[in-house]
């Protein structure tokens, strides 16, 4: 029997092996909100440069939004394996941007409420937040510090029941959208533990939007600067204690470079999938491209190596959820995956001609929105160092 599409890419059965019956449901459920409620939509959204309010109330609304929290705080409990999959279909929707923005919100920004914050700062923003009425960012990334995060410079000065903040974060999701902030500062000295983690909302004093960025890719995310202008955070917006930021960031960042390789694997079979449909339809010389030996060897060598990588994956979430340590897990998946789908989404838009160089198909869209997930959480130079760290 022959299998074409996403099946015919699946031959590991990676949800018979690795998922729970929850998961598999909620794999169908993600799969038909791509369907209706984002696919027909998202080009609009690639132009405002943002996804409307209604998608976040109805993501939110069918708990999407609250994949990973905790049952007790009111998530759904469905660890990594569940954000994993969320991360994965969103890929697959072929709209890299807004993949990223939904799983900035949903599990690279807002889940520091379930790791650092109080119970009192939980009744607080929580249900807003997992109610898609509160959209979250993070704010770490600074001008002079992007992966060298021991040198973040933004300060944060006590001033009796207020810490004083000062300067900027740049390359921010959410920056003008977001009601809520993540912002590592500076309360100490210089290095990993003079960090600490605040929550900022968006009304606070001293606090602007700098520039706004039109990026190549992820054209449906908005990202921006955060600029603090002696902005006024209450003290009791400190998430944990001072100096415990650079612990909750990396918490974080293990995370996102998990959902970062998930995204990355949705795009790349997608990717692959129109690709083959196109080669197999596409005539040249005779016949079609697809009865080019070149041709189906380089599409095939693609396809083995993706269905390894995902397989690792899903290992991967299940050793996690299983309650291994995230730090090399993610470390190996963030400095394999990504550059491996930016390698198949440039074949594909060659394979493709010039259908993959104009923006009315789906290789197009892929190929640009690919391209950023190998330096985002950490580019690909950085993770095989700290890869090599670990071992």
């Amino acid at each position: 029997m022959v299998r074409t599409g996403l099946a015919a890419l699946d031959v590991l059965a990676v949800d018979d092996t690795f998922l729970e019956e929850e998961h598999r449901v909620l794999r169908a459920t993600v799969r038909a909100v791509v369907e209706t409620d984002i696919v027909p939509h998202a080009d609009a959204w690639e132009q405002a440069r943002r996804i409307p309010d209604a998608l976040w109330q109805s993501l939110g609304a069918r708990g999407l939004l609250s994949l990973t929290f905790p049952e007790a705080l009111g998530g759904g409990g469905a660890g990594v394996r569940g954000a994993v999959v969320l991360g994965e279909e969103l890929g697959r929707s072929t709209y890299g941007g807004v993949a990223t923005s939904v799983t900035a919100h949903s599990d690279m920004s807002s889940m520091h409420l379930a790791r650092a914050a109080s119970a009192e700062q939980q009744v607080r923003w929580l249900p807003d937040v997992l109610a898609g009425r509160c959209i979250t960012g993070l704010g770490v990334t600074e001008p002079e510090a992007s992966s060298d995060l021991a040198r973040l410079t933004v300060r944060a000065r006590r001033d009796g029941d207020h810490y004083v903040l000062d300067g900027t974060k740049t390359f921010i999701t959410h920056a003008n959208t977001a009601g809520l902030f993540f912002v590592v500062a500076r309360t100490g000295g210089s290095g990993r533990h003079g960090l600490s983690l605040f929550a900022v909302e968006r009304d606070t004093p001293g606090l602007s939007n700098g520039r706004t960025f039109h990026k190549t890719g992820w054209r449906a995310s908005d990202t921006g600067e955060l600029v603090f202008d002696s902005a006024r955070v209450p003290a009791e917006n400190l998430l944990g204690a001072e100096g415990d930021g650079f612990r909750w960031m990396m918490a974080g960042l293990d995370h996102e470079r998990i959902m970062m390789a998930a995204i990355a694997t949705g795009l790349g079979q997608v990717a692959l999938v129109h690709t083959l449909a196109w080669l197999r339809e596409r005539p040249a010389y005779g016949g079609v491209l697809w009865d080019k030996q070149a041709v189906r060897h380089r599409v095939a060598d693609q396809a083995v190596r993706l269905a390894a990588a995902r397989t690792m994956l899903y290992q991967a979430a299940a050793r996690i959820d299983a309650g291994a340590e995230s730090r090399l897990l993610g470390s190996m998946l963030k400095a394999v995956v990504p550059p491996l789908v930016n390698e198949i989404a440039a074949s594909c838009a060659q394979l493709s001609g010039g259908t993959g160089f104009v923006e009315e198909g789906p290789i197009e869209r892929i190929f640009r929105d690919a391209r950023f997930l190998a330096v985002g959480g950490g580019s690909t130079e950085v993770m095989l160092d700290e890869v090599a760290r670990l071992l």
